[in-house]
């Protein structure tokens, strides 16, 4: 009787290349992937010029302290319409209040609003935006005064 028994294949160096070109595509793919939606969620440059933002860094720090001192309350919400209500407290009559809107991720869109006061601190967009979540830039001019401030809206 013939002991022979069929062999088995070998591990050979075949076999690794393959594995390893294997693992490092999955790597590469999965890398290229991210970054292509990481990319495309960025709408732009911040500053133009990180240098030249940096000296007027405290600049602005200084007006965002004189425009929280005024004490003006400004809460920006979004009708059953879509128009953008801002309800104020503390704003004096005549202001004008505009808005500039960007979504922080995903789609590229943006809108500029000016609004008209309903009274009693009320204030409308001039259009709707769509749903879904912007980041809402208000910028205030009542006189002499000029208030600004950004949120998530």
């Amino acid at each position: 009787m013939s002991s022979e028994h069929p062999s088995k294949g070998k591990f050979t160096g075949r076999h690794m290349a393959i594995i390893m070109v294997a693992g490092f595509g999955i790597v590469i793919a999965v890398n290229a992937t991210m970054a292509a939606y990481a990319i495309g969620g960025f709408h732009g440059v911040v500053v133009e010029n990180s240098y030249v933002a940096s000296q007027k860094f405290n600049g602005w720090l200084e007006e965002a302290e004189q425009a929280r001192a005024l004490g003006w309350q400004v809460r920006p919400e979004r009708s059953n319409d879509g128009h953008v209500l801002l309800r104020t407290a503390g704003v004096p009559e005549g202001t004008r209040f505009e808005a500039a809107l960007r979504r922080p991720l995903g789609e590229k869109a943006f809108a500029d609003l000016t609004f008209r006061s309903l009274g009693d601190g009320l204030w409308r967009s001039d259009q709707p935006v769509d749903e879904g979540r912007w980041l809402i830039r208000l910028s205030a001019d009542a006189g002499a005064i000029t208030w600004a401030e950004e949120s998530e809206f």
